[in-house]
């Protein structure tokens, strides 16, 4: 066993699929939580992921090379606290996978307790319990391979027996704790967890034991607390319990629902999470309350400005991405698409920082013409909810702009690169394009059809940028901040960083004001 760490006498945040993302973590922690596990990663994502160092954010993002998403990130505030979980089938990928991540995690984690065919499938999850000399020989490669604690997590057999005597076997790697979901896989949530027998597994090991499958009965951190008591524990994890209301882990008692909600937007927003998975984050924890007008505006929304200025925080998701705009971050509208190569070569950035490769960069149609029309491009992404209409839609107001000047239609070409699209428009004796990548032709098409539009002066610059469609030129927006037409602002950062002031000079950002929410009620 790993020595240096302690699984004994904690309260954790479990390990829940697009759900344990870092703003989630760092709010159980911020609350109270002892521990926090990652989302389930596959290990070939993680493998096919490159370390960089986001000096804008201040974390450390493990990216896809695909297609330029985040597979995992992570930051200083939960340096020593955060679990990587994995799903594997394999010592191999496990192993390179736990080295590559270990500087970065406290511990990793092997899920072999998720019930879900994909898992099963691929002989992950709950399969290893049905493959006890695979199950042991990942962990003992684990074990032997990296310098930090090696976990799993099971489920329960049907007989007991079997499961204590699987647990033990287990134990014999030399793994650091596990932890045990008091249900078979063939259960589930709604059925009632067995805590005797997770009670008895404690009872036969002697690694510490996690208590996991209680949310039925916990709204508070002393509900947490008895339950890891009736279970014959000292710690417990909470999964769904905690994705309705992560200030259950408090000592002081969880806090009203629009409270959470508020700060985690805001640290969604700090460490620059995806839209989408905020906005999934913020409908578990509505629940039943999704059908309330605020859950219905909430499920229209497409970006990161309209989630947040449903709960009044527009103008601080506005500053905020500017001023992540302005430093430089490679977010998601840097993305180009990137395939490994055999050989991987090493990679040169270009003046803008961006990466650049054989495969990068998008290969211009006609390259080979001596006479190739000129190429206009503009950084814009299509945002469906921009258009309740199909009338509206870019496509079709370039259609109704050609028919009325008696111009041919619009030509479109799509270059598919990874995962990645764009398009190119040839229109009127011109070539436009987005060069945001879209992640599915017909957005490429409807963002190459506003560049078009905006140059014909059919739509507006201020308009898109007001949308979310563009973000505002750097060089017009410095000018208005020098002449005071934009105001600075404070971004509230994580707990240790609350009560000292961080300068602008070394990081970007400063500290501050707090947003009153008329937001849901609980």
């Amino acid at each position: 066993m790993k020595s240096g760490h302690d699984y004994r006498n904690k309260l954790i945040l479990a390990p829940m699929v697009r759900v344990g993302t870092l703003p989630m973590r760092l709010l159980a922690l911020e609350y109270g939580a002892d521990l926090v596990y990652t989302e389930e990663i596959i290990d070939w994502k993680l493998l096919r992921a490159e370390r960089l160092t986001n000096d804008v954010l201040g974390t450390i993002d493990y990216i896809d090379t695909t297609d330029g998403t985040v597979v995992f990130r992570t930051c200083a505030e939960e340096r020593g606290k955060v679990i990587l979980q994995i799903g594997t089938a394999s010592v191999e990928r496990a192993v390179a996978v736990a080295k590559m991540v270990q500087e970065d995690v406290a511990a990793i984690d092997v899920n072999m307790g998720c019930p879900k065919d994909f898992s099963i499938k691929g002989g992950m999850g709950v399969a290893l319990l049905y493959d006890l000399p695979r199950a042991k020989a990942i962990l003992e490669g684990l074990v032997s391979s990296v310098t930090i604690p090696v976990t799993c997590k099971i489920r329960l057999l049907p007989d007991l027996d079997e499961t204590v005597q699987l647990a033990k076997e287990l134990q014999s790697t030399g793994i650091s704790a596990i932890g045990v979901h008091g249900r078979t896989k063939t259960e589930r949530p709604r059925d009632p967890v067995n805590e005797n027998a997770i009670a008895q597994v404690a009872n036969a090991l002697h690694i510490p034991v996690i208590a996991n499958g209680g949310s039925q009965s916990i709204t508070r951190r002393h509900d947490v607390l008895q339950f890891a008591r009736r279970c014959g524990t000292t710690s417990a994890m909470v999964a769904r319990a905690a994705e309705w209301n992560c200030s259950l882990f408090r000592a002081d008692g969880p806090l009203p629902l629009d409270e959470v909600i508020q700060r985690y937007i805001r640290l969604s927003v700090r460490y620059d999470n995806s839209p989408s998975n905020t906005k999934y984050c913020v409908q578990m924890m509505l629940r039943s309350l999704q059908e309330t007008p605020i859950g219905r505006r909430l499920l229209d929304s497409q970006t990161m400005q309209q989630i947040c200025d449903i709960w009044e925080l527009g103008e601080y998701c506005r500053e905020t991405q500017l001023k992540y705009h302005h430093a430089g971050i490679k977010g998601r509208r840097a993305c180009r698409p990137r395939t490994l190569s055999i050989e991987n070569q090493p990679e040169e950035a270009n003046e803008s920082g961006q990466l650049a490769c054989k495969k990068q960069c998008l290969e211009r149609d006609n390259q080979n013409q001596t006479e190739a029309k000129p190429l206009i491009e503009e950084n814009i992404c299509f945002i469906r909810s921009n258009f309740p209409s199909d009338n509206n839609l870019p496509k079709t107001k370039l259609y109704t702009y050609a028919t009325r000047n008696a111009l041919p239609r619009a030509q479109y070409e799509v270059q598919q690169k990874d995962k990645l699209f764009r398009a190119t428009i040839q229109f009127a004796g011109n070539r436009y394009s987005s060069s945001f990548w879209e992640k599915n032709k017909r957005f490429a098409e409807q963002a190459a059809a506003l560049v078009c539009l905006l140059h014909l002066g059919v739509e507006e610059r201020s308009e898109l940028i007001a949308n979310g469609a563009m973000l505002p030129e750097r060089d017009s927006t410095s000018r208005k901040e020098a002449s005071g037409d934009v105001k600075s602002f404070k971004i509230p950062l994580t707990p240790s960083e609350v009560n000292g002031e961080l300068s602008v000079n070394e990081k970007g950002f400063t500290n501050g004001a707090k947003s009153v929410v008329n937001g849901v009620q609980t």
